[in-house]
């Protein structure tokens, strides 16, 4: 059945592609018809998501404002104005709380880790609560060790406890990447420092980076704050905003319109948090790990199978309590055009990869008995047709519209409405633009400050290049999700090991 499953979402989205094809050959009318429904719903599901793309902007940027700090100590000291929102972990203090935050590195240059310990240790969150820890791996070789030794002797006494580990290559079982790396360095952490100083359980919040992620001051202040005020917090992952636009000014432009598409989405997801699932880097409470057992070590996509870990251990019993606040983190750039659009393209195929999680979500439903199958429909529908809509939906839309009048022949050629397809089509997708259009001008509100090398006059730039993205939905978008899936239907050989998106500091 776990086979099948694997085979499954790649015969599906195969199956819509092919039969779009048989049906406009064989059948055109009704692929017309299919086709100018399909943009209208495409069109309504546009609107849908400008909705929520704005409510979390809206909430990320008075979230932004916001003295978390003075809000936790508001809470501490008068616990009844909480509410029903009242703590609910048993904590009266949020000093109480302990952050150990994990970045694993593969071969990351300095400037790179440095930025991002540093946006640590520049929080205003007590350090003395902070525990570091900067999970190498001993296969990259004595470059990475020279780096973690550099970042050792600057930051070793910034934080409560500051630990380097080395996860050994070659380990049986093991897929060489983030989630065999995160668990051998949480464990290191537990043995060396939790377990000795009698730190509770209960009382501490994990994060795991990417190692090019920074925060800002108060990031902290509002992690811990939805930690204790939320529903049952050892029962829930916290997940923020990511921004990927540490380096975005040295990004070309369609490796800008990716990475704001992929915060756009991150953040469409904030407003719909029954849905939400972690993603990159985000939180959790250690006391759940460890009952979990830590990461699987033999999947790519760590970051959201984590969830699904928790999810059935505890039955269901599961959440992601989105903090609407930001992280940023770097844009896909390499120090050549052509490689950085390779790269961008193996970077959206690894998380189109996370299509592994569904073979390992629906085999879970089928042999946990405790969860209401309500909850096992709503979370199987919402997934297969997520991936099926990232695989197909941007072909379909911008590359197979065509479809009847091309090959349909003559007889419909002649109809009514072939004459009329085009125009309903481009009529529908030109309202569409409309979303893209808004989607632009925020990108441009959410660019860091601008640099030297940036002039004023290079911001109506900026807008103009997303009328690239029907080329990034296709080639960015649907094609790497495709092949994903194909992989993992094929299986064998054709199966992806993870694959570590370079990241570096490249001066003009």
């Amino acid at each position: 059945m776990f086979r099948f499953f694997e085979i499954f979402p790649a015969t599906l989205a195969w199956a819509t592609l092919i039969l779009l094809f048989l049906v406009s050959w064989k059948a055109a009318f009704w692929a017309a018809i299919f086709i100018i429904l399909f943009d209208t719903y495409w069109l309504l599901k546009t609107v849908y998501f400008s909705l929520h793309l704005r409510y979390s902007f809206k909430k990320m940027r008075e979230s932004m404002e916001v003295d978390w700090l003075s809000k936790l100590n508001l809470l501490t000291n008068n616990p009844g104005r909480a509410g029903r929102r009242q703590t609910t972990n048993n904590m009266k203090n949020w000093n109480d709380v302990y952050h150990l935050i994990i970045l694993p590195m593969y071969d990351e240059p300095y400037e790179v880790i440095r930025e991002s310990i540093l946006s640590l240790a520049n929080t205003n969150y007590p350090k003395e609560k902070m525990i570091v820890v900067l999970a190498t791996e001993e296969r990259v070789g004595e470059k990475a060790r020279e780096v973690a030794k550099k970042i050792e002797n600057e930051f070793d006494n910034k934080f409560y406890k500051f630990l380097t580990t080395i996860h050994p290559s070659n380990v049986p079982g093991e897929i060489p990447g983030k989630g065999s790396n995160e668990s051998y360095a949480i464990k290191d952490t537990k043995n060396l420092f939790i377990d000795p100083l009698g730190i509770k359980y209960e009382d501490v919040l994990v994060s795991v980076f990417d190692a090019d992620t920074q925060i800002s001051s108060e990031y902290f202040g509002v992690l811990t704050y939805k930690f204790m005020t939320c529903k049952n917090p050892q029962r829930t992952s916290f997940q923020p905003i990511p921004l990927f636009t540490n380096n975005i000014y040295d990004a070309p432009a369609l490796a800008k319109v990716v990475s704001f598409s992929a915060t756009f989405w991150q953040m469409m997801q904030q407003a719909r948090p029954e849905r939400l699932t972690t993603f990159s880097s985000h939180s959790m409470p250690f006391k759940a790990l460890v009952e979990v057992g830590y990461w699987q070590k033999d999947v790519v996509s760590e970051d959201s199978r984590i969830f699904w870990q928790l999810f059935f251990h505890y039955d269901g019993d599961w959440r992601v309590e989105p903090l609407l606040y930001p992280v940023t983190m770097d844009a896909n750039v390499a120090p050549t055009f052509w490689k950085t659009m390779i790269n961008i393209y193996k970077q959206q195929r690894r998380w189109g990869y996370g299509i592994e999680n569904l073979p390992y979500l629906l085999d879970g439903f089928r042999k946990n008995k405790k969860i209401p199958l309500k909850t096992k429909l709503y979370w199987s529908f919402n997934t297969i047709e997520g991936f099926h809509s990232w695989a197909t939906n941007a072909i379909i839309i911008f590359a197979l519209g065509w479809l009847p009048i091309l090959i349909g022949g003559d007889a419909f050629n002649k109809t009514v409405l072939a004459y009329n397809l085009p125009q309903i089509t481009r009529l529908i997708l030109t309202l569409a633009t409309i979303g893209i259009a808004s989607s632009a001008i925020l990108s441009v509100i959410l660019l860091p400050p601008r640099p030297e090398k940036i002039k004023v006059w290079h911001y109506p730039l900026y807008i103009l290049q997303w009328i690239l993205m029907p080329l990034t939905l296709i080639i960015f978008g649907a094609i790497p999700g495709l092949e994903a899936q194909t992989r993992l239907a094929l299986g064998g050989k054709f199966r992806l090991g993870f694959w570590v998106t370079p990241k570096g500091r490249y001066k003009e």
